[in-house]
């Protein structure tokens, strides 16, 4: 097939080997998507063991969790910049035989010290992987499909959190929490071998340059949907974080309802995704804005639905729900990138990995200081409404430049 090329988004879609057959570019990325969002999530699930086998108390142990965040956020410009003359096929099969690499050696790591090490290094390629992957699926579709070819790709990630991560819990309880990290490590070898077989072949561009990639920091437009991305979905890590101790301690459920209400946030942010890609293809700038002022709504219903399971578990459906904003972010990046199409979109999950530390923080202190898990809800939506309006800014500021958005 020969794919589309317009010089609004440059040049995302370059010519396709004419055997490809899309859906198995997007199966074949979408497994690294499931790989990534398994070791992602399951990681929370498994503190308890890691931290008993390396012998150190959860509070350290979390500290792994935020290595593997410290490299996303490190990992996806870096990369994104210094392989700038790489070939995107060639840069997906690097990038996740390290994070196959790393992940192997997570579960083997014989102390905290290493481990540490291990997880920071299993977080670099995330970024930049689910960036790349983006800008791939993008190029097998027409313009008016991108939104939808970047969702399949996030599908993975979101399948993850109902298939992947109870897999890799379940594989921590009964053989050791090892092998919660190695079954990570092994669907990253999956995805290798179907990135081998299926990823589009094509030479890199060759204007491409670490000094391109770059002028995407001078565009007013990243950076506010950057910090859309890294305030607005701070409320829903927020509420994610503390929902299996509001189960536990507010909602007072047992502990084995505690893995289904997760679940049903990965059926609504899997739903949402597809929901909100199809949306974006349509009316992008409203779909994103729509979102950020449900999530507030949805956020703020939190605390009156936590002694309630019937309500909590809709309400945690609907956070999910919400959650597709990256997928309609990612689509808007591509918009605006322009020359600096690598960078810009892994920078996008950057600023996930940004909200991921700031909502818990933000909910953390307010937990501290005496109101309970429920307040979570407030916070998230505090910063539900704070990301729409950055967004609003944004998109003020590009009807002034481009009146017909």
């Amino acid at each position: 097939m020969t794919a589309v090329v317009t010089p609004e988004f440059g040049d995302l879609a370059p010519r396709q080997h004419a055997t490809t057959k899309p859906w198995l570019v997007m199966l074949a990325l979408g497994m690294g998507g499931f790989a990534i969002g398994t070791t992602e999530f399951a990681a929370m699930s498994l503190l308890p063991y890691f931290s008993a086998g390396l012998a150190i108390d959860e509070a350290t142990a979390s500290h792994v969790i935020s290595a593997y965040a410290l490299g996303v956020v490190v990992g996806a410009p870096l990369i994104a910049v210094l392989a700038a003359r790489v070939s995107r096929r060639t840069l997906l099969l690097g990038l996740m035989a390290v994070f196959a690499v790393a992940n192997c050696l997570s579960a083997l790591s014989p102390s905290y010290g290493w481990m540490l090490i291990f997880r920071f290094m299993s977080g670099l390629p995330h970024g930049a992987y689910f960036g790349v992957a983006a800008l791939v699926a993008a190029s097998l579709v027409p313009p008016n499909k991108r939104a939808q070819a970047v969702a399949r790709v996030m599908l993975g990630l979101t399948i993850a959190t109902i298939l992947g991560v109870p897999l890799a819990t379940w594989l921590g309880q009964t053989f050791g929490w090892r092998w919660g990290f190695a079954i990570t490590g092994l669907l990253a070898l999956v995805t290798v071998a179907l990135l081998w077989l299926y990823a589009p072949r094509h030479a890199p561009d060759p204007d491409a340059s670490p000094t391109r990639e770059l002028t995407a920091l001078r565009n007013r437009q990243v950076w506010l949907i950057l910090a859309t991305a890294a305030v607005g979905s701070g409320g829903m890590f927020a509420v994610y974080s503390y929902t299996s101790a509001t189960l536990l301690s507010v909602t007072q459920v047992s502990p084995s309802v505690v893995p289904v209400v997760m679940g049903i946030f990965g059926v609504g942010m899997t739903l949402g995704t597809l929901a909100a890609a199809w949306a974006a293809d349509r009316w992008l700038m409203k779909t994103a804005a729509a979102l950020l002022a449900s999530s507030a709504v949805v956020l703020a219903c939190f605390p009156f639905a936590a002694p309630h399971l019937g309500a909590l578990a809709t309400v945690i459906f609907m956070v999910g729900f919400c959650g597709g904003l990256g997928t309609v972010l990612q689509s808007r990046l591509m918009d605006v990138a322009r020359d600096a199409q690598t960078l810009a979109a892994a920078l996008n999950h950057s600023a996930f990995n940004a909200a991921n530390a700031l909502g818990p923080w933000l909910a953390s202190i307010a937990i501290m200081r005496g109101y309970g898990f429920e307040s979570a809800g407030f916070v998230g939506a505090g910063l539900a409404v704070t990301g729409l309006l950055i967004w609003l800014i944004a998109w003020h500021d590009a009807r002034r430049t481009v009146p017909q958005i």
